[in-house]
C-alpha cells in the first residue's frame, strides 16, 4: 500500500480540534493518529476545518443547516473529482452519506456508521456499490444492521486521552454536556438533578436546526434559573475540561440508541463517573467500576447519591485501556490492511 487515504467528513459541520459533533471529533482524532503512524491523509470537509494532513475544502457551511441536499451534492462532487485525480489506497467515509455514491469512484470505500439504524433512511443500504465495506462502532450498533453487505468488524471510537487530564477539586454540581436536542433530552437530566436535590450545569451547543431551537425554547430554557440549573453555551476546550474534571458526575440522558458516547469517555478520562440511561451502547461504554446504568429519571436521581462508590482512577484506566485514539487508529489500520490484502487476493484470482 502507498498509505494514501482520503477521509470524508459530514458536509455541514467543520472538522477541527474544537468540533462539537461526535463524528467530527472521531474523524479529527483518527486522522491525527493515522498521520502520526505514517499515513498520508487528506480530509474532505467544509471550509474552516483544521486537520493534520491536507484539507480538501468542499464548500462553505450554509447559513441554514436544514438545507442539506444542495450542500451534500456539492460535497460529493468535490470528493468524486479528487478521487479521479489522486491514487488513494482507500476512502474512509465518516459522512454517513458518501457511501451511497461510491459506485462513481474506483477506490475501496470503508464507511463507518456513527448513527443508530433508526436515524438512517429506510432505503439507505439498498443497491450498495461493490467497492463499499462497512464498520460499526459498538456491538449493540452492529446488531441493528443485519442486512449490511460486506460488514467488517466493530472498530470502537476513541478519544485523545492525553487531552483529558485528571486532577483538581470536585465541586458540588452534576453535569450534562452535549448537543441540545430532543434525542439527547437534557430536560430529563435536569429532572433527575432536581429529584436528587443537587445543582446541575447544562453545557453544550444548540445547532441552528429549527427543531433543536424549538426544543430548547420549550423544554430547557424555562428550567434554567442560574442557581439550581446553570447554562454554559458551547464552552471552549479548557472550560469544558474544567467542567468535566470538577463535576460530581456526568449525566447522559439520551433517548436514542447511542452507538458510543464520546462525552462519557471524556468524563471518565477525567476521572469523573457517568450515570447514563440504558440506551444502545451506553452499557458497553460505562462499566460498573466507572458509573451507573439506569432505567429512568428516578433511578438516575438515586445513583447521584451513590457516587462515593466510584474511584476516579478506575474511570481513567477504563478509557485508557479500551477507548484511546491510539487503539482506534490501530484497529482501523489493521482493518484497512486486511481489506487491501483481500482485494489483491481477489484480483489475482480473477487474473488466473
Amino acid at each position: 500500500m502507498n498509505r494514501r487515504l482520503l477521509l470524508v467528513a459530514y458536509p455541514l459541520l467543520p472538522v477541527s480540534e474544537a468540533s462539537a459533533g461526535g463524528a467530527e471529533q472521531v474523524l479529527w482524532t483518527l486522522e491525527r493518529e493515522l498521520a502520526k503512524r505514517g499515513w498520508h491523509t487528506q480530509v474532505a470537509a467544509c471550509a474552516g476545518s483544521h486537520v493534520s494532513g491536507e484539507l480538501l475544502a468542499t464548500g462553505e457551511i450554509p447559513h441554514a443547516l436544514d438545507s442539506f441536499e444542495e450542500r451534500a451534492k456539492e460535497h460529493t462532487e468535490r470528493v468524486v473529482e479528487e478521487c479521479a485525480r489522486k491514487n488513494f489506497d482507500m476512502i474512509l467515509d465518516h459522512s454517513g452519506h458518501f457511501f451511497r455514491h461510491a459506485g462513481r469512484v474506483e477506490q475501496m470505500v470503508l464507511a463507518t456508521l456513527h448513527l443508530p439504524r433508526s436515524l438512517y433512511p429506510a432505503d439507505a443500504f439498498r443497491n450498495i456499490a461493490a467497492n463499499v465495506h462497512f464498520n460499526c462502532v459498538s456491538d449493540s450498533q452492529l446488531r441493528e444492521f443485519p442486512e449490511l453487505p460486506r460488514r467488517a468488524n466493530v472498530v470502537r471510537n476513541g478519544i485523545a486521552v492525553e487531552r483529558f487530564r485528571m486532577g483538581g477539586k470536585r465541586a458540588n454540581y452534576l453535569l450534562w454536556l452535549g448537543r441540545v436536542c430532543p434525542e439527547k433530552a437534557p430536560h430529563l437530566a435536569i429532572a433527575a438533578a432536581m429529584k436528587a436535590k443537587m445543582p446541575i450545569v447544562v453545557a453544550g451547543h444548540i445547532y441552528p436546526f429549527a427543531s433543536h431551537k424549538q426544543y430548547w425554547e420549550r423544554e430547557v430554557l424555562p428550567l434554567i434559573d442560574g442557581e439550581q440549573v446553570r447554562w454554559v453555551p458551547l464552552p471552549p476546550f479548557e472550560e469544558k475540561l474544567q467542567l468535566l474534571r470538577q463535576a460530581r458526575a456526568l449525566l447522559v440522558s439520551s433517548q436514542i440508541a447511542e452507538t458510543t458516547s464520546l462525552v462519557a469517555l471524556e468524563a471518565m478520562a477525567c476521572g469523573t463517573p457517568v450515570i447514563a440511561f440504558n440506551a444502545g451502547a451506553l452499557g458497553e461504554v460505562v462499566p460498573k467500576q466507572a458509573g451507573f446504568i439506569v432505567s429512568g429519571v428516578d433511578e438516575m436521581a438515586v445513583a447521584c447519591k451513590l457516587l462515593g462508590e466510584i474511584r476516579s482512577q478506575d474511570c481513567r484506566e477504563w478509557v485508557e485501556q479500551h477507548y484511546s485514539g491510539e487503539a482506534m487508529a490501530e484497529s482501523y489500520e489493521t482493518l484497512m490492511i486486511d481489506l487491501h490484502e483481500q482485494q489483491r487476493w481477489a484480483a489475482r484470482r480473477r487474473d488466473e
